[in-house]
C-alpha cells in the first residue's frame, strides 16, 4: 500500500495494491501496519459509518471539537465521489485551504483525515457508498459544520451537479462566522493532540 501525505498536513492518501484475476479482484483497503508506519501511531477505531448517496448529494463540511476530535479513514467501495479535506485549524500554514481527491472503484484509494480537519464529499454517481473508520464515536454536542457553499472556501463542486444538501448542512455557518465565534480548532492544540497519540502508543 502506498501512503502519501497531501499538501494539508494530517491528511493522507492510501492507494492499495490490487490483485485482479479471472474471478474478480482482491485488495486491502485498510492496513494497520502501513498506517502506523506512515503516521507513527495506530488508528483507534471506535465506530464505523456507512453512507449511500445519489448523484449530486453533498455531505459536509463536518468536524468534531478537538480534543478529542474525530479522525476519519474513508473509502469508497461503490460508485464515485469527490472527497474534500478542508484545513479548519486556526494558525495552520494551510488554514482555509482544501484538497479534493476522487475516490472510486478504479484505484480504490482511501483518505485519512486527522482531528481538526473538515471533511465532506460530492457523490458523482447514484448509489455511491462511503465507508468511514472513526477514531471516536458520534457525539452531537461536539459535532460542527461549516457551510460547504461558503464562497470563502470556494470548493470545486462540478458545474454539472446541482448540490443536494441536508437542511442542516445547507444552513451551516460560514468559515468567517465560526472564526469570529471562536469555534474553530486551534492548530497548536491539534499538534499537541497528535503528539499525545504517538506518545501514548510508544509508551
Amino acid at each position: 500500500m502506498k501512503a502519501t501525505e497531501l499538501s494539508i498536513s494530517g491528511a493522507w492518501e492510501f492507494v492499495p495494491q490490487q490483485f485482479p484475476d479471472s474471478r474478480g479482484n482482491f485488495l486491502v483497503w485498510y492496513d494497520a501496519g502501513a498506517f502506523s508506519e506512515a503516521l507513527g501511531f495506530e488508528l483507534s477505531v471506535a465506530q464505523t459509518n456507512h453512507s449511500v448517496s445519489s448523484r449530486g448529494v453533498v455531505r459536509g463540511i463536518h468536524w468534531a471539537d478537538v480534543p478529542p476530535g474525530q479522525g476519519k479513514y474513508v473509502y469508497c467501495p461503490q460508485g464515485a465521489l469527490l472527497d474534500i479535506v478542508v484545513d479548519l485549524r486556526v494558525g495552520s500554514p494551510t488554514f482555509g485551504q482544501h484538497e479534493v481527491v476522487r475516490l472510486d472503484t478504479v484505484d480504490y484509494r482511501a483518505l485519512y483525515l486527522s482531528e481538526g480537519l473538515g471533511h465532506g464529499f460530492v457523490a458523482l454517481e447514484d448509489n455511491t457508498v462511503l465507508s468511514y473508520l472513526c477514531s471516536t464515536g458520534y457525539a452531537p454536542k461536539r459535532e460542527r459544520i461549516v457551510n460547504v457553499l461558503d464562497p470563502e472556501l470556494a470548493l470545486p463542486i462540478p458545474a454539472d451537479i446541482t448540490p443536494n444538501l441536508s437542511e442542516r448542512d445547507a444552513n451551516g455557518p460560514t468559515l468567517a462566522e465560526l472564526r469570529d465565534a471562536g469555534l474553530l480548532p486551534a492548530y497548536d492544540e491539534c499538534l499537541r493532540y497528535y503528539a499525545s497519540l504517538r506518545a501514548d502508543q510508544r509508551g
